[in-house]
C-alpha cells in the first residue's frame, strides 16, 4: 500500500518494539521525521532510531511514559524543538495483564486501563491542537482483534480496545471540520514477541480461527498505517479497520 508521508512528523508511541518499531521504520522509509517514544527500552527504541537513519532518514528516541501528564508534554515540547509541530500521532503504546475476571483484581484493571486509555488521552491532549492545525492531520489508534470478539481471560485489554472505537469515531467528528482525520487499526494476532511467548498449542487453536491460515507479519499492520497517515487517505475518517486475516466480528 504506498503513501506519501514526506516531510510530515510523525510520533508513534511504545515504537521500541514489536509492531510499534516497524511503524515507525516504514513511517521513516516514506519520509516522514519520526519520533520513537519508549518508556523503559531505552536500547530498543535507540536500535530503531539507528536502522531509520541507516536508511537516510530522521528520527529520534523520546522517553516517556504516556501515563504521566507531565512527561508527555515534555515529549511535545521535544518533537517541537526538533521537527515543529507533529502532523500525525499514532496511538499504539498499550500493555495485558492477563487474568480471568474471576481472579483480576482491581490493580490488574488499572494498569491496563491507564495505559491504554489514559495514554492515549493523555497523548492526543498533547497533540491535539498540532493536528487540528496540521494541513494534513492525522490521529491514528492501534486496538486490536480482542476488541471486537472479546477474548478469555482479557477482560481489562479487550475493554481497553473497544473503547478506542468510541474514542476514534467522536474524534474524527470533533476534528472534521479542520480537515484532520482520525481512524483506528485493529489487527489481528501479529508475529511479535508477545505472541512468541504463547504456548505453542495455543497458538495452533489461534491459527485455525483465521481463515488466511496465518498470523500477521508487523509490516501487514504498519502498511496500512502508513496509508491512513499519507495523503491519500484524506477522505477516511471515523473508521476501524480490522487487519485481521478474516477473522469474524
Amino acid at each position: 500500500m504506498t503513501g506519501n508521508t514526506n516531510e510530515k512528523t510523525c510520533v508513534v508511541t511504545g515504537a521500541s518494539r514489536g509492531i510499534g518499531a516497524e511503524i515507525a521504520r516504514d513511517l521513516a522509509r516514506d519520509g516522514a521525521d519520526t519520533v520513537v517514544n519508549y518508556r523503559s527500552s531505552e536500547g530498543e527504541a535507540l536500535d530503531v532510531v539507528e536502522s531509520i537513519e541507516a536508511e537516510g532518514n530522521n528520527a529520534i528516541a523520546v522517553q516517556a511514559d504516556v501515563t504521566d501528564k507531565k512527561e508527555v508534554e515534555e515529549m511535545s515540547d521535544i518533537v517541537q524543538d526538533r521537527f515543529g509541530p507533529a502532523d500525525v500521532l499514532v496511538n499504539n503504546a498499550g500493555i495485558t495483564v492477563d487474568r480471568t475476571f474471576k481472579n483480576m483484581t482491581r490493580e490488574d484493571w488499572d494498569r491496563v486501563v491507564n495505559v491504554n486509555l489514559g495514554g492515549v488521552f493523555n497523548c492526543t491532549k498533547a497533540f491535539y491542537d498540532d493536528i487540528k492545525q496540521a494541513p494534513e492531520g492525522r490521529l491514528i489508534n492501534i486496538s486490536s482483534v480482542v476488541g471486537q470478539q472479546g477474548n478469555y481471560g482479557q477482560a481489562n485489554y479487550a475493554t481497553t480496545k473497544s473503547g478506542l472505537f468510541g474514542f476514534t469515531r467522536t474524534l474524527a467528528l470533533e476534528l472534521a471540520n479542520s480537515g484532520s482525520t482520525v481512524n483506528c487499526v485493529a489487527p489481528g494476532f501479529t508475529r511479535t514477541d508477545m505472541l512468541a511467548d504463547v504456548d505453542e498449542e495455543i497458538q495452533g487453536k489461534i491459527r485455525n480461527r483465521i481463515p488466511l491460515d496465518r498470523f500477521a507479519d508487523v509490516d501487514d499492520i504498519s502498511g496500512v498505517v502508513r496509508f491512513l497517515a499519507s495523503e491519500e487517505s484524506s477522505y477516511m475518517t471515523g473508521q476501524i479497520l480490522g487487519i485481521n486475516g478474516g477473522m469474524e466480528w
